[in-house]
């Protein structure tokens, strides 16, 4: 049985909410006790029966019961459990929570790192016919009152005493709330021998089109709003996903992936709970500091058969390999660049004939063997066939990289709001920079198209969420009249109706002559003009030219994640071929390097060149004093830039650019003439 070590219980009196009977079933929902018209398909996976958590749960325990389903380490002890005892655990939580006063449709909320615990917590509220709500570790104290209240938690299950104080400080708290420290089995034994007639009478009540999960959107752009997501919609979202990406059955051979993203951002649970789940395959749980340092360590260990990671982390890996090979003798970086090489062209071949299979030249396979296969061991992917990036933009400088390595990355594309997923590649479905096609059942529609076919992503298909919580206005915004959910992201379709993601509406600048300019493949470009750049924002909305802030690659602190002033060997690598002796970002920030200064200023310029008018061109920069990080709050939990974070914390810098105009064509700004 599952130990919850460290664990605490905050349970709140139970409040006397009253619930009006549901009204006329419609495509949206902000009633937390409300109900939708699922948007089912007439033929296909659109068309398949709808089901509850429960259902699959069972389902998978009567095809994989004996399988192991969850597995971790404790000290040097390796522990598991199998989906039989999984099923059981979570109906155990289920009648604790019952005990200690959850009430249908209250939330619990769920704040700390991946573990048997989260997962088993997450279940056995839903089974319990409550909300699983997700909270961030990197929450504020305000943050986590927030969501509680929005969510009317009735309960809080927390990792260990620090998120524990998040809870109890707050003023909300006193008087409301009673805390149960019940630490190891003790919260399971409140429930262990509860009779199951009740919640068996409440997992009967329950239907498909009924809420069973908050996902809390992050709030950068006002208070989070609460996504209402459906059994069906996670359900369903999960069996299309798995048809998708072509997972294996455990009786066939077991998928085995990594949990260590935020669980409380959808793309996290539905890999790490659900997908894996309806294939009967096995979650593997990395360390707390996976993201600090220890990942790879974990790969190793698990040798997972998928793997989903953010940009950032593919672009760690990238860098920490790029260090490990500026160290290499010659020969061994002549060899790796040979096989790199081969390696891209071989890929992009095959990639531009549109098929997975085909003859490969016999040099790949010198290649293969002499340094694809040593890199993937050295990752832990040695067995991952299906590797994924998502939750944020990545360029294609990193996907090219992985592409030489014979490590195809396949782009994720969806939002909370539709259970995740909405477009994924897959190897007959690859091209760099595309986000794939649509899951089955699924349908895209680009909304006003441009004369390039650039136009506002809307979805359709049974992912689509219920509504925010209590939020009718934003939901409206959101869902048109017909039910489709507008993403707020442009893009397009190629020619192979594969989907290209190429700005964010709301991230748009629009400059004071009235230009729209997408910010992020300017930040890109110049990201690979100089491959020192860590990170890039571009400024410039309602000013007269467009400006850009710039951090340096560094190394990252393993314990607080904080970023350090040591560049990485590969960026004092970099450094070096300029004539620049600095080995610490304090020696370049600020221009203080004038070496790397003017080589910044160069790879701009390259950039500049290639602007499609004077308004789209960077006529002032800035290197920053330190890397941007999550610890630092430049980055949200998934590591994806925070713009209106980033504008405020150095609006001191950005309003000192706009202070006096551009001096274009000078030594110090050497702006070529357009």
């Amino acid at each position: 049985m599952v130990s919850f070590s460290h664990l605490s219980v905050i349970a709140q009196h139970p409040d006397s909410l009253s619930v009006p009977p549901s009204a006329e079933v419609h495509l949206w929902t902000t009633r937390r006790d409300g109900e939708v018209k699922l948007r089912m398909g007439d033929s296909g996976l659109a068309a398949e029966t709808p089901v509850t958590v429960n259902q699959i749960f069972t389902s998978a325990v009567e095809r994989f019961g004996d399988y192991s389903a969850l597995s971790w380490k404790e000290g040097e002890l390796q522990k598991t459990l199998s989906y039989r005892e999984y099923y059981q655990a979570c109906r155990t939580a289920a009648k604790s929570f019952l005990k200690l006063g959850l009430q249908r449709y209250h939330g619990v909320g769920i704040l700390g790192f991946n573990s048997a615990e989260w997962f088993i917590s997450d279940i056995g509220t839903i089974l319990a016919g409550g909300f699983a709500v997700g909270i961030y570790t990197t929450n504020s104290p305000e943050a986590c009152q927030y969501v509680a209240e929005n969510s009317k938690a009735n309960i809080i299950v927390v990792e260990n005493h620090k998120q524990l104080q998040k809870i109890l400080q707050q003023p909300w708290c006193s008087g409301r709330w009673k805390q149960s420290k019940h630490n190891n089995l003790k919260f399971m034994e409140l429930g262990r021998d509860e009779p199951d007639a009740p919640l068996d009478a409440i997992i009967a009540s329950q239907k498909p089109n009924q809420c069973c999960t908050l996902i809390y959107t992050s709030g950068t752009t006002g208070q989070p709003k609460g996504v209402m997501l459906s059994h069906d919609n996670i359900t369903w979202t999960a069996l299309s996903t798995g048809k998708h990406v072509q997972l294996t059955e455990a009786t066939q051979s077991q998928e085995v992936v990594v949990s260590y993203l935020p669980l409380s951002h959808i793309a996290a649970q539905m890999v790490d709970i659900w997908i894996v789940m309806r294939v009967g395959g096995l979650t593997y749980f990395a360390d707390p500091d996976a993201l600090k340092g220890s990942l790879v360590n974990t790969l190793k260990e698990a040798r997972p058969t998928a793997f989903m990671g953010v940009p950032r982390v593919w672009e760690k890996m990238q860098e920490r390999m790029k260090s490990v090979g500026a160290k290499s003798s010659t020969v061994r970086r002549k060899v790796a660049a040979w096989a790199k090489d081969v390696g891209l062209q071989s890929n992009l071949t095959r990639m531009n004939q549109n098929s997975a299979s085909g003859r490969r030249p016999f040099s790949y396979h010198v290649a293969k063997k002499l340094v694809f296969k040593k890199v993937r061991k050295a990752l832990g992917l040695d067995r991952c066939t299906k590797c994924y990036t998502g939750a944020a933009p990545i360029t294609k400088d990193t996907l090219e990289f992985f592409l030489s390595l014979n490590i195809p990355l396949y782009e994720l594309y969806g939002m909370s709001e539709s259970a995740g997923p909405h477009t994924i590649s897959h190897p007959e479905a690859f091209k760099l920079t595309s986000c794939g096609k649509e899951i089955p059942g699924c349908k895209t529609k680009v909304h006003n198209p441009d004369e390039e076919g650039n136009g506002e992503i809307c979805f359709w298909g049974r992912h689509i969420f219920m509504g925010y919580l209590n939020m009718p206005d934003k939901t409206e915004e959101a869902l048109d009249e017909e039910g489709w959910l507008h993403s707020g992201d442009l893009g397009k379709h190629d020619e192979k109706g594969l989907l290209y993601i190429t700005g964010r509406i709301k991230e748009l600048i629009i400059t004071a002559g009235g230009e729209n300019v997408p910010p992020v493949p300017i930040e890109d470009a110049v990201k690979d003009a100089v491959p020192l750049i860590s990170n890039a924002i571009l400024i410039g909305d309602n000013k007269k030219f467009l400006s850009m802030l710039l951090t340096i690659k560094c190394d990252i602190n393993a314990e607080t994640g904080n970023p350090e002033d040591e560049l990485l060997p590969e960026a004092v690598e970099f450094c070096r071929k300029l004539g620049s002796n600095a080995t610490r970002v304090s020696e370049i920030a600020g221009g203080r390097d004038r070496a790397v200064h003017t080589a910044i200023q160069e790879g701009i310029n390259r950039v500049n060149e290639k602007a499609t008018s004077n308004a789209q061109r960077i006529q002032k920069w800035l290197v920053l004093e330190r890397d941007f990080s999550i610890a630092g709050g430049e980055l949200g939990p998934t590591m994806k830039l925070k713009r209106t974070v980033v504008l405020k914390m150095y609006k001191e810098h950005i309003d000192n650019f706009y202070s006096e105009p551009p001096t274009p064509s000078t030594p110090e700004n050497p702006l070529p003439p357009k």
